[in-house]
């Protein structure tokens, strides 16, 4: 059986969609600690980038590895936040789920951490 919001089609489609995902990072911002943090190290680094780099390329090396952080932190968030609703009880797979999310995040600043230093000192 499929969503019963799977109906729309076109221009509305996507205006519902684009509203979700307001809705989503609305709701992300509010309740996440973390995916917070990691807007507000967005908004200083991404000038900070578009000072640094030199040329478009980097620039957009380094402004693309901040993005990626946002990115993985929502997915993260979408997955805690899932088992969550599936159980609060400790579960072994629930707490992988969740450690793998958080392993992803990691993976993403550690990221950042190498392009950034690559660009500017490599």
């Amino acid at each position: 059986m499929e969503s019963p919001f799977k109906g729309k089609t076109g221009l509305r489609r996507v205006w519902n969609a684009f509203h979700y995902s307001l809705d989503g990072l609305r709701a992300a911002y509010r309740h996440e600690d973390a995916f917070r943090q990691e807007v507000w190290l967005a908004l200083l680094l991404i000038p900070l980038a578009l000072w640094l780099g030199d040329g478009a390329v980097s620039k957009g090396l380094m402004i693309g590895s901040v993005m990626l952080v946002l990115i993985v932190e929502l997915i993260n968030s979408a997955i805690e936040a899932t088992v969550d609703r599936i159980s609060l009880e400790s579960h072994r797979l629930a707490k992988r789920a969740k450690d793998i999310g958080s392993a992803a995040v990691l993976i993403a600043l550690l990221n950042v951490g190498v392009v950034w230093g690559l660009v500017l000192f490599g």
